[in-house]
């Protein structure tokens, strides 16, 4: 789980969002899919990872320019557009993305879904690729049963400026890593 309170840097939180699942690709074993805003800032926050997405520059990962290589081969770069299909049949929301981009090679677009459920295959399967889900919360409470309902729990993330509330839910999440703000 990557958790975002109201009172986060939005800036920084933002950058640590979209870099957390669409580093290489989204596969990489620490991705950051599961993305929970406090509802309070949830909306402005996905305006501003949708604009981030529609603007990442995809191609030849051998070109300083790319920002966004290809899947790793057919199987992963399948299984990925089958959780994307998936999510869509399940009732979540692509805000962007969800599509092969160009017509060679095994190119994923960046993908963000909203109002994701907690029980839909995108928020409980490892798809190891670019798509993030964002759910919203509102409360310590309740983020912390929700961060803890998947059998996935390598690393977690949380964006706040109070550090108690920091501490408090680092304690209660059950991951080998967690990272505060960053």
């Amino acid at each position: 789980p990557n958790v975002v309170f109201a009172d986060a840097d939005m800036d920084q939180a933002v950058e640590g969002a979209f870099h957390a699942i669409y580093f290489h690709c989204g596969q990489c074993c620490t991705a950051g899919s599961r993305l929970f805003v406090e509802d309070k800032v949830r909306k402005e926050f996905v305006d501003r990872l949708a604009t981030k997405a529609k603007k990442r520059k995809l191609g030849d990962p051998l070109d300083m320019n790319t920002e966004q290589g290809p899947q790793v081969d057919q199987a992963q770069f399948d299984k990925i557009m089958k959780y994307i299909g998936l999510g869509k049949q399940q009732g979540a929301q692509c805000v962007t993305g969800g599509e092969r981009h160009g017509d060679r090679g095994y190119y994923v677009q960046p993908t963000l879904f909203t109002n994701v459920k907690d029980d839909m295959a995108i928020a409980q399967d490892e798809i190891f690729g670019p798509v993030m889900s964002v759910f919203k919360f509102s409360s310590l409470d309740e983020i912390v049963a929700r961060a803890n309902a998947t059998q996935f729990g390598l690393a977690a993330a949380i964006w706040t400026r109070d550090v108690q509330k920091a501490h408090t839910l680092a304690k209660k999440i059950r991951a080998g890593t967690i990272w505060v703000n960053c």
